[in-house]
């Protein structure tokens, strides 16, 4: 019979309102915002050199008057497929196949937002800021036939016969590679997702698991590499990019994710705001025994329900192992708090309980 998502009742979770949903919205508008306006600004131009014999045989593989179109290897619309859409299709199927919960296929969109608008930001900021000129600069340029560096002194842009203000503002953005950072962010992302799901690090040592969940890296690497071939950008910009986006992806995962030694790592976080009957949108990751939700065929009724006394147990001590990973994403827990109690092998604990300190002792009874 095929697997097919929990049907859920309407009266429980009552559809998003134009409200909450225009919330939602504007609390990301800000990020997107920044990155597309910070697109426009001119930034800040370094001084150059027309010596540089690096930079005068790189051809610019954007259209030029009078000059030949050098195809790139990673075009914008390609870095969108590869770092914001294919996670947003791969995350679902991988969440039907492990724990088919709207939950986590909610907080899976939303670290991967998070991340990317993050990411997209601060390279924005950082490339108008540095101003550092791309390895094609000379040919976006187009100096004066034998014009040589002043004595002692670089060359400015003011020099340059391009007319294309728009070919001139994006040639002093090299530092660091919004490509690379971007890619690296997606993917990144996606490969913490699958290392979640599969328990990477549960002390096995499964090769096959391994190269699965790192091989997103693996083609965010060849975006990369494909922006020096392409003389887009130095070996730093790349590096330094390809550091930000996997920080700020590893950042958006642990928002709405156990660590990955977490016993409980193929599952998201509780939801940050408490249900009160009229946003609880989204059911919840937990899995609970019910009497009138149908799946899978198996004889069993699930639904998803939220206990707001149960705290996802993210620093709880991992045992040997968790078992089989079909056994583990099909786990059914009926006493969340019980369950954190027998992962750790000792009662509970809360990082909110507050130790009590003992009673102030009664000087004034003992001077008498």
């Amino acid at each position: 019979m095929a697997l097919k998502f929990p049907i859920y009742s309407t009266n429980r979770h009552p559809p998003m309102t134009a409200g909450r949903l225009k919330l939602l919205v504007y609390s990301y508008a800000p990020d997107w915002a920044i990155f597309f306006s910070l697109d426009k600004v001119n930034g800040y131009r370094r001084e150059f050199s027309l010596e540089d014999r690096s930079s005068r045989t790189h051809p610019c593989k954007l259209p030029l008057p009078n000059h030949a179109i050098y195809p790139s290897h990673a075009s914008n619309v390609a870095l969108v497929m590869i770092c914001f859409v294919s996670p947003l299709v791969i995350m679902p199927i991988v969440n039907f196949i492990t724990v088919r919960s709207w939950w986590d296929l909610h907080n899976s969109w939303l670290g991967l937002i998070l991340s990317l608008s993050l990411t997209g930001a601060l390279t924005q900021v950082v490339k108008i800021t540095v101003g550092r000129p791309r390895p094609d600069l000379l040919d976006r340029c187009q100096p004066p036939v034998g014009l040589t560096d002043p004595p002692l002194r670089l060359t400015n842009w003011t020099i340059c016969a391009q007319t294309d203000e728009a070919m001139m503002i994006d040639g002093f953005r090299s530092f660091f590679s919004g490509h690379s950072s971007l890619s690296f962010c997606g993917m990144g992302f996606l490969a913490y997702y699958l290392a979640g799901k599969m328990h990477l690090f549960d002390h096995r040592g499964h090769a096959g698991k391994a190269w699965l969940a790192l091989s997103p890296f693996m083609a965010a690497a060849l975006v990369a590499i494909s922006r020096t071939m392409d003389y887009r950008h130095h070996w730093q910009d790349v590096l330094v990019g390809s550091l930000v986006g996997t920080l700020f992806s590893f950042f958006g995962y642990r928002q709405y994710y156990p660590p990955l030694s977490s016993e409980q790592c193929h599952r998201p976080f509780s939801p940050r705001i408490k249900p009160d009957g009229q946003h609880e949108v989204l059911p919840t990751y937990n899995r609970a025994h019910s009497q009138n939700v149908p799946m899978t065929g198996n004889g069993h009724h699930y639904s998803d329900s939220y206990d707001d006394n149960y705290e996802l147990a993210g620093t709880v001590p991992r045992p040997p192992g968790p078992g089989q990973l079909r056994e583990v994403w099909r786990d059914n827990e009926e006493d969340h708090n019980k369950v954190g109690e027998e992962a750790a092998g000792t009662a509970s604990y809360s990082p909110l309980q507050v130790p009590t300190l003992p009673p102030l002792r009664n000087t004034e009874t003992e001077l008498q």
